[in-house]
């Protein structure tokens, strides 16, 4: 296959993934497609090993209190 050839036949693979994806969308008198799930997001942010530690030592978390954390459980 040659330049033009293999360009129309490109083409139309293209042409055929568009109207495969428009068969997918709803009609006008469908009903329409559900919103999108939003994520969850964690109200208190967990403290990484490498964040400044929360007690005010400035020092990095593991080398404060993370082992005190682990320790405890």
């Amino acid at each position: 296959m040659k330049g033009p050839e293999k360009f129309d036949d490109r083409f139309r693979r293209e042409r055929a993934k568009q109207a495969e994806y428009r068969k997918q969308l709803p009609a006008d008198d469908e009903p329409p497609l559900p919103k999108p799930v939003e994520p969850i997001h964690r109200e208190n942010k967990e403290i990484g090993r490498n964040d400044p530690c929360p007690c005010g030592s400035g020092k990095k978390y593991k080398g404060c209190c993370l082992k005190k954390a682990e320790k405890k459980k």
